[in-house]
């Protein structure tokens, strides 16, 4: 019953949070300059063209009226219709061609992170003072200061172009080709989670120099258990509270560094659709896949307080 009303809660939180987020994003995009209208038809376009237009993509009632058919309509799954970047094709068909490409994109840099800080944050610990301890923080000092687009083109400029490893534009859709994927994706997901992996290895670095000073690590040593037996079952467990959820709220920084690695690498994902959708003015795209991403980092968040009230099951009593 515990758990059932925590993740019960959590539930519902996210369901509050994607309801008030999504007025957010409805709002802010109505109230851009510019008449989507005339984006669309040109600014030479006849008047009953316009209205006509505006008519066909509900355009023409009140803002709580189009928010109420918009919001019933992402319920049943119905994003809308592109004004400019796909005319009148549908916005969901538009996001689930293109979501693949994003989340492998996300997921896969979201694994270089975690396995470099791993490793980065727990020989730093572990040989604290020492100069492995030295050389980790400076290498995390310098990649929280890489801009992801700065990057990128470092990357291009020195593997692409250089040596010519890797491509330095397109993107390989993992359903026509996963190791094609891996290979044209891993430049924009190095560019995605070099500052990441900087985050996440200060972040167990310092937890788990403040694990190993705890009371019950010292009693658990007093003992005589093995010195890899204490790191593993108190220091390190204990650590990873603090760092799966810096994982977690970093999520929206991964997707917002999607946003513009998609450009750069020319990847045909959800983060240049928004591009495209805010450079047109195609207004429901913009909200669609702002939406989308909210929900995303939602639901990462959420799977982030399950583990970790796992990992100390005090969090959800």
């Amino acid at each position: 019953m515990v758990w059932v009303r925590y993740v019960g809660g959590r539930l519902l939180a996210l369901v509050l949070t994607v309801l008030v987020g999504s007025v957010v994003v409805f709002l802010v995009m109505k109230a851009a300059p510019g008449d989507p209208a005339v984006a669309a038809l040109g600014e030479s376009a006849r008047p009953e063209l316009v209205a006509a237009f505006r008519a066909k993509h509900n355009l023409d009632v009140p803002w709580a009226l189009q928010y109420g058919r918009w919001l019933s309509g992402i319920a049943r799954g119905d994003f809308g219709l592109s004004l400019t970047v796909a005319s009148d094709r549908p916005i969901a068909g538009l996001i689930a061609a293109r979501l693949p490409n994003t989340i492998f994109i996300g997921v896969m840099a979201l694994l270089i992170a975690v396995i470099l800080s791993l490793i980065a944050g727990t020989i730093a610990a572990l040989r604290r003072g020492k100069l492995a301890d030295t050389i980790a923080t400076s290498l995390a000092a310098f990649g929280i200061s890489m801009p992801d687009f700065w990057l990128s083109y470092v990357l291009i400029l020195v593997f692409a172009l250089g040596l010519g490893l890797f491509p330095a534009y397109g993107f390989i859709a993992p359903a026509q080709s996963f190791t094609g994927a891996l290979y044209s994706g891993f430049l924009p997901a190095l560019a995605v989670s070099a500052p990441l992996a900087a985050v996440f290895a200060r972040t167990l670095r310092t937890s788990l120099l403040e694990a190993g000073n705890k009371d019950y690590v010292v009693a658990a040593r007093s003992f005589g258990f093995h010195p890899a037996y204490v790191f593993v079952h108190w220091i390190f467990r204990n650590a990873l509270i603090p760092y799966i959820t810096i994982i977690g709220l970093q999520i929206r920084y991964i997707l917002g560094g999607v946003v513009v690695i998609e450009r750069i690498f020319g990847i045909s994902g959800v983060g240049s659709l928004m591009v495209d959708g805010a450079f047109a003015r195609d207004y429901p795209v913009v909200q669609a896949c702002a939406v989308v991403f909210l929900v995303i980092v939602l639901s990462v968040n959420l799977v982030v307080d399950v583990v970790c009230s796992l990992l100390d099951p005090k969090r959800a009593r």
